[in-house]
């Protein structure tokens, strides 16, 4: 064996460790609770009762206004940081999934990785008391008027708006499809299970992409027009949702939606196939 090889057979007995393993399925849990929080916010709001924002800066707020709500929220910094580092070894070992060796698969772990360590070193520098209660609306406005200022950063605004467009119908498309059973192990699951599971990642699913492309559409607005007051966070694209013919009803679906895939994602932790490909 040569010195590559044996490198590469223990980076992957590595990457298919018991306690990595452990990490990626605390990540799925606390994908869960950040995703429950912020639906159960935003209900609140399309009910007409909200006063955090249904963001995560607002489900932080929420959390920590409850006896051990800190010790709470650095448990779910750990398990984004989990998540974090086993989509990273997906990006040199490829996805558990069929095909999840592919140079895209690997991209879009890349990606994945990159949100993940972004929301844990969010929770961080808010449990560490230096960062503020600027609301995600306002930093997605920052951000994208800094972007902007640079020669060329208009384009970049708009693909990544395209781009978060994309994710988001390929969400759409995954619940459709029940292509997100092919991440689970189904086989491992009694019947009733199967059902729920099915029914779970289908609503959530389409609800967190539906959300996803609304937050991209408002990225293309923005760069069309050249107005980085366009852009919305979480917060802002989900309250949109009020301005259609349904009104806040429209947004409470949505809302119950993502809350469906928070519950979804605690049956992730459980059954989440976590092996390299």
């Amino acid at each position: 064996m040569t010195v590559k090889s044996g490198a590469r057979s223990a980076g992957r007995q590595a990457a298919s460790s018991r306690w990595l393993e452990w990490l990626a399925r605390a990540g799925f849990a606390a994908c869960g609770v950040n995703y429950l929080l912020i639906g159960v916010l935003a209900v609140q709001i399309g009910m007409g009762a909200g006063g955090e924002a249904a963001d995560a800066s607002g489900a932080m707020h929420a959390v920590v206004a409850y006896p051990g709500g800190f010790i709470a929220l650095w448990l779910v910094a750990i398990g984004f940081a989990g998540l974090a580092l086993w989509r990273l070894a997906e990006v040199v070992y490829g996805q558990a999934s069929p095909n999840g060796a592919t140079a895209v698969k690997r991209l879009a772990s890349l990606g994945r990785a990159v949100v993940y360590l972004a929301l844990c070193i969010g929770i961080v520098v808010f449990l560490l008391g230096v960062g503020s209660r600027r609301s995600g609306n306002n930093q997605s406005k920052d951000a994208t008027a800094t972007l902007m200022s640079y020669p060329g950063g208009r384009w970049l605004v708009l693909l990544i708006g395209l781009g978060v467009v994309a994710v988001g119908i390929s969400m759409i498309v995954e619940a459709v499809r029940r292509k997100f059973t092919d991440n689970l192990h189904m086989n491992h699951m009694g019947a009733r299970t199967r059902a729920t599971v099915k029914v779970l990642g289908f609503v959530g699913i389409f609800a967190r992409g539906s959300v996803f492309a609304v937050l991209g559409v408002f990225l293309v607005i923005t760069a069309a027009t050249f107005d980085s007051e366009k852009a919305q966070g979480l917060d802002g694209a989900l309250r949109k949702f009020t301005l259609t013919p349904l009104g806040p009803w429209l947004l409470v679906a949505v809302a119950l939606g993502l809350v469906t895939f928070g519950v979804y994602s605690c049956f992730e932790a459980r059954w989440r196939k976590t092996e390299p490909g």
